[in-house]
């Protein structure tokens, strides 16, 4: 399949070009950017020095129309509600990676997101493409949106308790931690270096774009509305996104319903067969360093029988599970391939 990326020139492109440089099924055959066109890649990404060697296209739908099957929009967003429409109209798969297409109101994505809401019939052809939740529904479409990042890892450590109904749906509490590569490859005062080095702040309280999708994804799950207080902190590290999550056990005659091995039993039995959620044993937690540059989602649990509560802990690259490598995830799921093509890669390690 020959795929373009647009927005190759930020942190989410560059990781999508690194993995599919070796999917077996794709060649890479345009690399847009509509700031740097005509210039080469690695003027400004070196390390892609004779790796890719075409000159950066600019944004021409007909352009891309002649070179590329599928097209991955690696976009900020309100960029991607004006581009993406004509991609499709013009008969191409788009897989987005911006959050333009993946709140399902358009009111909702207005007032959080602070643009112009994309067309409703551009909205409701988007699938949703939390890989390990709706894959089968990605299968055999033209258009999906790729969840992000804050959303994976928090949705996929949550959903098997709520599912089951074994917490409090009103008491979720999430404590997200990412690396600064989330905040994008742009310059920012918040991230320069002296800003952020041996420094750990909160930011965006209350008030993260991610909330609504993390609570539409949950309330989809929970059939009845979910909310949840979140709050995100930016970290002095490149890549990883950790969410520490809490929440009240349900309780039968004033004693909780399950025990850690019983949790880890359900979350291995409901992510069985989906290989990049891998889920600890008792009294092992896990850390950013152990997914990087991989595509795994890994969880760990405790229950503290005194508060009745259990604690998740979930992490992810948030550059790959959380952008680039669910998308490639997404489109082995819309072509029918094996779902880790191309994404068997170990975490980097130390």
């Amino acid at each position: 399949m020959r795929v373009a990326i647009v927005g190759s020139t930020g942190y989410g492109g560059v990781e999508l070009i690194r993995l599919l440089i070796n999917h077996p099924h794709v060649k890479i055959t345009s690399v847009i950017s509509s700031s740097n066109s005509g210039t080469p890649l690695a003027d400004g990404f070196p390390h892609l020095t004779e790796i890719i060697t075409d000159l950066l296209d600019g944004i021409d739908i007909d352009l891309i129309k002649s070179k590329a099957d599928l097209v991955f929009t690696a976009t900020p967003s309100g960029v991607s509600t004006e581009l993406v429409p004509k991609l499709l109209d013009a008969g191409l798969k788009v897989i987005d990676l911006s959050g333009d297409f993946r709140l399902k109101s358009p009111v909702e994505y207005e007032q959080w997101y602070k643009h112009t809401a994309p067309q409703t019939s551009y909205l409701e052809q988007a699938v949703y493409g939390l890989s390990e939740i709706y894959g089968e529904s990605v299968k055999d479409v033209d258009f999906v949106s790729n969840p992000g990042c804050y959303p994976t890892a928090t949705t996929l450590g949550l959903i098997p308790l709520l599912k089951s109904d074994l917490i409090e749906r009103d008491s979720i509490i999430i404590d997200a931690k990412s690396g600064v590569s989330g905040a994008g490859r742009g310059l920012s005062l918040n991230i320069h270096y002296a800003e952020i080095n041996e420094n750990f702040k909160a930011y965006k309280i209350n008030k993260h774009q991610h909330i609504p999708e993390i609570e539409q994804v949950l309330s989809d799950v929970a059939g009845e509305q979910v909310n949840i207080t979140f709050t995100t902190h930016l970290v002095p590290m490149t890549r990883g996104i950790m969410c520490t999550m809490y929440a009240n056990l349900k309780q039968h005659e004033g004693q909780t319903t399950v025990n850690e091995q019983q949790v880890i039993d359900l979350y291995r039995e409901f992510y069985k067969g989906r290989r990049f959620v891998r889920v600890r044993d008792i009294g092992k937690w896990p850390a950013t360093k152990e997914v990087s540059g991989s595509n795994y989602c890994d969880v760990g649990f405790a229950i503290d029988r005194r508060t009745s509560r259990i604690t998740i802990v979930s992490v992810i690259d948030n550059v790959v599970k959380g952008a680039a490598g669910q998308a490639i995830q997404n489109l082995n799921l819309m072509m029918g391939w094996e779902e880790s093509t191309g994404l068997l890669c170990a975490p980097v390690y130390p």
